[in-house]
């Protein structure tokens, strides 16, 4: 994936030390498939919550719709689901 994403404007007040983990965890999970991005996530989210960097829920969203910039109507789609699984995953 093409890093160009971590420039943008929406992203310039968040953390370096987060920035590091999503540039990190965009490159570890290039070309991992639906369910293997979805354990991979999980892992990613505790692993961050040790380190203490959580993201806000503003954050979040923000990254999201800067990682959707571009994609196709079908990728933005699996974005979509892997966002409410997630957030499923995350209220138990």
């Amino acid at each position: 994936m093409n890093q160009d994403w971590m420039n943008h404007p929406g992203l310039s007040g968040i953390d370096p030390a987060k920035m590091a983990l999503l540039q990190n965890l965009v490159s570890q999970g290039a070309g991992k498939s639906q369910n293997e991005m979805l354990n991979f996530l999980t892992g990613a989210a505790n692993t961050s919550q040790q380190q203490g960097l959580q993201f806000t829920p503003d954050e979040m969203d923000m990254v999201v719709e800067v990682l959707k910039a571009g994609k196709s109507p079908q990728e933005i789609a699996k974005i979509n689901r892997m966002v409410g699984l997630l957030k499923m995953m995350k209220k138990r």
